[in-house]
């Protein structure tokens, strides 16, 4: 068969390792019953996930010399042609899905947030990063790295830096390493507070990350109370989502009682 040439402006470097390959996928920790693999370019992942029986598995590529290789080599996958973060995951599954895959390096983050969207479709991820972006998503408070999508993911799912894939293993090499980690869904249905409250709240503060939370969120009003509370003194970094959480029940506590 005629391999898949890869394409720059789809952020394509094809992992050509098996046993990292098959590291990657036997990372699926859950019992899953359905399985969507991102971006499985030349099938190097598909072919360990399509040997896992008793599941509803496709894939969905948005490369159409991708989707025409995968289908002769592997006549029985189910392939999606299209875009992952246009696809209405709910079109397709209820809930109990798992995403896995070697995801482009420039549309990561947006995969991310499109998880975050249906994180009551999603119960488990298991992907390939830029290390230093999987690095920041597993970080936690008080470190360096900890930022904003960090407190965004880690609110609804329990995130673990797995291991670290060297630049030589891909084709074509990318200019850095890669990581991967897995996200599983954590028993909290919801936040103590609006979601939309807390991702403002999250961003102001990681907006003017090396000020105390007492000037980032000068925008907010809180009861005077509240405004003695040492969180204050913190910088965001050093807050752990529960602590995100306790501020924002404070500004709809201060608003109710207007």
């Amino acid at each position: 068969m005629i391999p898949v040439i890869p394409k720059k402006y789809l952020g394509q470097h094809f992992l050509n390792d098996e046993s990292v390959a098959e590291r990657i996928v036997h990372s699926i920790s859950t019992n899953p019953k359905n399985i969507l693999e991102i971006g499985p370019g030349m099938g190097i992942l598909t072919k360990y996930l399509i040997q896992i029986e008793n599941i509803d598995f496709r894939a969905i590529e948005i490369d159409t010399e991708s989707i025409v290789y995968l289908q002769q080599k592997y006549p029985k996958l189910q392939t999606v042609s299209g875009d992952f973060l246009k696809l209405n995951l709910s079109d397709y599954y209820k809930n109990d899905v798992v995403i896995i895959g070697n995801f482009p390096f420039n549309i990561s983050s947006q995969i991310l947030f499109k998880v975050l969207e249906n994180k009551y479709i999603v119960t488990e991820l298991v992907g390939m990063f830029q290390k230093e972006v999987a690095e920041r998503i597993a970080s936690k408070p008080g470190k360096k790295m900890y930022s904003i999508l960090s407190v965004l993911l880690q609110a609804f799912y329990d995130i673990e830096y797995l291991f670290t894939v060297d630049e030589h293993l891909f084709t074509p090499p990318p200019q850095v390493k890669s990581g991967v980690i897995r996200m599983i869904r954590n028993p909290e249905k919801s936040l103590r507070c609006d979601e939309v409250l807390f991702k403002s709240v999250v961003k102001t503060a990681f907006n003017q990350r090396r000020k105390t939370l007492r000037n980032s969120l000068k925008s907010f009003s809180f009861r005077d109370e509240f405004n003695e509370s040492s969180i204050f003194s913190k910088r965001p970094e050093q807050l752990a989502v529960e602590e995100f959480e306790e501020i924002c029940a404070a500004v709809v506590n201060n608003n109710n009682n207007k």
